[in-house]
C-alpha cells in the first residue's frame, strides 16, 4: 500500500495515542493531589528571640544556641528577605550590598503567609508539612508549625496534608499512629485540608530506605500503611528511588510495603545533577515505575528537583525544566516539588540570593546567578509555575524551557 502523507500522520497519531495511553491510566481521578503540583515544606526555620518554644536558631545554625555564621551554619544558599516583616540579626557579615546579614523565621505568621502568598502566585496547588518525630523538645514548635499552615493555607486557597517523616523515629509504629489520633486527625476538619478520592491525605517518608536510621521491618512498615488507611486516608510513600527492583538505596524485601501505598513518590535529590542524569532516570527508572504503578493501582507523584545551588547543579533552571518535560512525557499523576524552603541542603524554590550583593560576605554561598546567566530571586518559583501548566496540559509540551531567568 502506498504510504500517503495522511497516512502517515494518521499512522504517526495512534502511535502517539498509544505511547501515551501506556502511561496515563491514572488509578485516581484528579484530586488534591492528583493532577496537581504539591510542594514539600519544612517549615523549620527558627531565630532566638521570635517567640517559638524551641528558643534558638533552629535548623539555621549548627549550634542552635548560636546565631549563625560562617563558621556555625547549618544552610548552603541563603535567602531573599526582603518580603518578610520581621527578619532576625545573625552573626555573619554584612551582605555584599552593605545590608546586615538577617534570616526568617517560620514561626512568624507573616512568614508563612508570605510563603503561602508565592504559590498561589505560582501554581502550587498543595503544600506537604514535613512532621517529624514531635515527641521530643521539638513538638511543641511542630505543633504550631501546623496551626500557622492552616491558617495560611485557608488564606491563600492551596490545599496541605500531613507528611510524617519517620527518620530516626525509634517508636514510630506506635508513636505516630497516636500523633495521628490526638492531634493531627483535627486538621482534616479544614476546608483547605488536602483530599484525594474523597479521602484525607497522609504521607509517610522514609519506609524501606537502606539507611542506619530508616531500619524498621517490612511487617512494622507495612502494620503503619495498612493503619493508616484503616482510618480512612489516602496514603502517600516517600520511598526511595530503586524501590521497584528493591536496589541500591533501597532494602529488599519491602515490594509489598510500597504496593500498599494508594500513591508514591520515590525520592530524587542527591540523585541527578545534570540533564543526562535526568534522561537517564527518564528512560530507566520513571517509565518503569509507572508501568507497574499503572499494574497495580498506585498513583504515580515522582520528584522535581530544582539540583544543588552551591554545587552547581541548577543551570539556570534547565535541569529542573528537563524535569518537567521527561515526567510529563511519562504520563505521571502528580509531581512532588523537592523542596520550597529546603536551604540546608540547596534544593530550594523559595526567592533565593540572587548576586553576591545578597549574600554575606565571607560566606562563601552561590547566588542564582552562580553560572554567569542572572535570574531573578523568584525564578524558580515562575519555573515551577511554567513546568505545573505544561504537566497539566495548559501549555505545549516542550524541551525547551520557556521561562526567562529575568522578569
Amino acid at each position: 500500500m502506498k504510504l500517503t502523507r495522511r497516512t502517515l500522520l494518521a499512522t504517526t497519531a495512534a502511535a502517539a495515542l498509544a505511547a501515551k495511553s501506556q502511561f496515563a491510566s491514572a488509578a485516581s481521578p484528579p484530586g488534591d493531589v492528583v493532577g496537581k503540583v504539591t510542594v514539600g515544606y519544612q517549615g523549620w526555620f527558627a531565630c532566638a528571640g521570635d517567640g517559638a518554644p524551641i528558643n534558638g536558631w533552629w535548623h539555621w545554625s549548627s549550634n542552635w544556641g548560636q546565631p549563625p555564621s560562617p563558621t556555625n551554619t547549618a544552610i548552603v544558599s541563603w535567602p531573599d528577605v526582603r518580603d518578610f516583616t520581621s527578619t532576625y540579626q545573625t552573626a555573619y557579615g554584612n551582605l555584599g550590598n552593605g545590608q546586615a546579614a538577617r534570616l526568617f523565621s517560620s514561626y512568624d505568621q507573616q512568614t508563612v503567609n508570605t510563603h503561602f502568598e508565592w504559590m498561589q502566585q505560582n501554581g502550587c496547588d498543595t503544600v506537604a508539612l514535613q512532621r517529624f518525630n514531635p515527641t521530643g523538645g521539638e513538638g511543641p514548635t511542630r505543633d504550631a508549625m501546623a496551626v500557622k499552615m492552616r491558617q495560611a493555607a485557608e488564606q491563600y486557597g492551596r490545599k496541605f496534608y500531613i507528611m510524617y517523616d519517620a527518620t530516626g523515629w525509634t517508636s514510630m509504629q506506635s508513636e505516630m499512629k497516636a500523633d495521628w489520633t490526638s492531634k493531627m486527625s483535627a486538621y482534616t476538619s479544614s476546608p483547605a485540608y488536602a483530599r484525594q478520592n474523597g479521602k484525607p491525605v497522609v504521607c509517610i517518608w522514609g519506609f524501606g530506605f537502606d539507611e542506619a536510621n530508616k531500619a524498621w521491618p517490612a511487617d512494622v512498615c507495612l502494620d503503619v500503611v495498612n493503619w493508616f488507611k484503616g482510618q480512612g486516608c489516602y496514603v502517600i510513600g516517600g520511598v526511595p528511588t530503586h524501590w521497584l527492583p528493591g536496589n541500591e538505596d533501597s532494602r529488599p524485601g519491602y515490594l509489598d510495603v510500597y504496593h500498599a501505598f494508594n500513591m508514591l513518590s520515590p525520592w530524587m535529590v542527591g540523585r541527578i545533577s545534570d540533564i543526562a542524569g535526568a534522561d537517564h532516570y527518564y528512560n530507566n527508572v520513571n517509565q518503569q515505575d509507572q508501568a507497574d504503578c499503572n499494574a497495580h493501582g498506585i498513583d504515580y507523584q515522582p520528584c522535581v528537583i530544582p539540583g544543588d545551588l552551591q554545587s552547581g547543579h541548577r543551570r539556570h533552571g534547565d535541569l529542573m525544566w528537563r524535569q518537567f518535560y521527561n515526567l510529563t512525557r511519562v504520563g505521571v499523576q502528580g509531581l512532588y516539588i523537592s523542596m520550597f524552603d529546603e536551604f540546608n541542603e540547596g534544593n530550594q524554590i523559595a526567592k533565593t540570593a540572587e548576586t553576591s550583593a545578597w549574600v554575606p560576605n565571607g560566606s562563601g554561598f552561590r547566588a542564582l546567578d552562580e553560572d554567569g546567566t542572572a535570574c531573578s530571586s523568584d525564578y524558580y518559583l515562575r519555573l515551577t509555575n511554567d513546568g505545573g501548566r505544561m504537566f497539566k496540559g495548559q501549555a505545549p509540551l516542550t524541551s525547551v524551557r520557556p521561562t526567562a531567568p529575568t522578569v
